[in-house]
């Protein structure tokens, strides 16, 4: 993040990839007024996209996902796997339900409509730039139902996720499933009277024994095992 101003909170640095001069030019003008948001640069594709987030190290990088030559899912896939990755946040529309599922596999912070609101947009952005996964508990369950319709390679990824879920103690794999069917930490400690900030300790411990960088990746690997998930 750079500083905006003595006393000032940093900036989130954003860059944005989009193949639509006008999606850019209407997203940056959007950003322009946001408080501590500044938008770096802006890429015409995913290559130009890896290449424009090595020179300026963005916070956050929205994402668009249909786009020629390196499309945003490869480009999420490459960036993710750097250290310092940037957080990034797939545009997409309600139509593409299986290309946000393989941006969210490969490490994306979620996802944004085109025609998200300005106000939603920056409070999405903020929210990415803490780590913190821009999908609603709804958007999560109907993600997750498709998820779990996916027929190529079901079986195999189902077994190889159960596995992955055996390092998980007993109350963490109960956790996961929690995560797994959208419920919020909140949700969760009441659920089995824990409270909050074990909660989020399990949630900790889960994302570094399997290796994940979100709840949303802990939800697809649920849904991934084929567990009994009750939303």
């Amino acid at each position: 993040m750079t500083e905006t101003g003595p006393g000032d909170d940093p900036a989130i640095t954003v860059l944005i990839a989009d193949d639509d001069p006008v999606v850019r030019f209407g997203l940056t003008m959007m950003l322009r007024g946001a408080p501590n948001v500044e938008v770096v640069a802006e890429a015409r594709d995913g290559a130009e996209a890896i290449e424009l987030t090595t020179r300026h190290s963005p916070d956050v990088v929205l994402m668009d996902i249909r786009m020629p030559g390196t499309d945003g899912i490869t480009a999420t896939e490459a960036l993710r796997a750097r250290g310092h990755a940037p957080n990034i946040v797939v545009l997409t529309t309600f139509d593409s339900d299986a290309h946000v599922l393989r941006a969210l596999r490969a490490g994306a912070a979620g996802f944004l409509l085109k025609d998200t609101p300005p106000e939603e947009l920056v409070v999405a952005i903020r929210q990415a730039a803490q780590g913190r996964p821009v999908l609603s508990p709804e958007v999560t369950r109907r993600l997750m139902d498709r998820a779990a319709g996916e027929k190529p390679g079901r079986d195999a990824r189902a077994e190889a996720a159960r596995r992955r879920l055996e390092a998980l103690a007993p109350r963490e794999r109960t956790v996961a499933v929690d995560v797994g069917a959208g419920r919020s930490n909140a949700e969760i400690a009441a659920r089995h009277h824990l409270g909050l900030a074990t909660v989020k300790t399990h949630v900790s411990a889960i994302l570094t024994k399997l290796d994940l960088e979100n709840r949303v990746q802990i939800a697809l690997l649920v849904h991934d095992a084929d567990l009994d998930v009750q939303t």
